[in-house]
């Protein structure tokens, strides 16, 4: 981790939802070294855990906690786990979410050749179920954490919760309806909670990622060879800062959100941290 200041968060509770993910993994190690106790939520307790190892071993507070965010009494039972060895929440990070092939069209436009051509996959083939996984997974998956969570910030001084937005929130990328359709909607949420917490206590704010590359989308922008996709060239072309960014450098945007001394005017916002991308009309 590049050197540079950190909040002080000595005695406070972190969680983070999806954290044994590739930014989220990052995210609890840099809270955790801001002094909070750090509780790693993941749907895999194997996972989770090796998070928190990695941070106790660098002589931070970190527990794993095995964790269904679209099954709430799995949440309450995390929930009770946190609370009975770090004491009550003061920093939620709803980090859960991703993609799924279900929910994907196989063209950026509706192809009238291809259309009900055996293996080509339109809008009009995408399976209910794996888009309402999707959508779920990204907006429920918020929403039920926030529900369980929530309830120990109220009134608790420099309590916040950071949602996870994403650069199609301001524009929907094409083939992936369901992801965009959820990020949108998470924006919107945040703004609808940090008004309605904002008389108790709580600070409510997204931070919306650009394009960073990580193995998680390697195969999406990188050809077997280590080539650029197509895809990759489309989204360096839209971004005027022409290149994806590196995954510490939305620490800042975490710090400065988490930080009540930094930000405790801050509530009801979506950053982007994206090179320009959200900025840019192409022409």
């Amino acid at each position: 981790m590049k050197p540079m200041m950190k909040p002080d968060l000595t005695g406070k509770v972190a969680v983070i939802t999806g954290g044994a993910g590739v930014l989220c993994s990052m995210f609890a190690q840099a809270i955790a070294s801001c002094g909070a106790k750090v509780a790693v939520l993941d749907l895999r307790l194997a996972p989770a855990q090796a998070v928190a190892d990695k941070i106790v071993a660098e002589g931070h507070q970190a527990m794993g906690v095995e964790c269904n965010v679209l099954d709430k009494a799995s949440i309450e039972k995390a929930h009770e786990t946190v609370v009975a060895a770090f004491g009550k929440c003061d920093i939620l990070i709803n980090g859960a979410g991703g993609n799924n092939p279900k929910a994907t069209t196989d063209d950026e436009f509706f192809n009238r050749e291809k259309y009900g051509t055996p293996g080509n996959k339109s809008f009009f083939d995408l399976d209910s179920e794996g888009f309402n996984f999707v959508f779920g997974l990204n907006f429920t998956g918020t929403l039920l954490p926030t529900q369980v969570f929530a309830k120990d910030l109220i009134d608790r001084p420099g309590s916040c919760i950071l949602n996870i937005s994403s650069m199609n929130a301001f524009k929907p990328l094409t083939k992936i309806p369901a992801y965009s359709a959820a990020k949108a909607a998470i924006s919107n949420f945040t703004q609808w909670l940090a008004v309605y917490f904002a008389k108790s206590g709580i600070r409510v704010n997204a931070m919306a990622p650009g394009f960073f590359s990580t193995t998680q989308n390697a195969a999406l922008l990188w050809n077997p060879d280590g080539t650029p996709t197509p895809r990759t060239f489309k989204i360096l072309n839209n971004t005027p800062m022409g290149r994806f960014g590196e995954s510490e450098e939305l620490l800042g945007t975490l710090f400065w959100l988490v930080d009540e001394a930094s930000s405790g005017f801050v509530t009801g916002i979506v950053v982007p941290v994206d090179g320009g991308f959200s900025a840019y009309s192409g022409v």
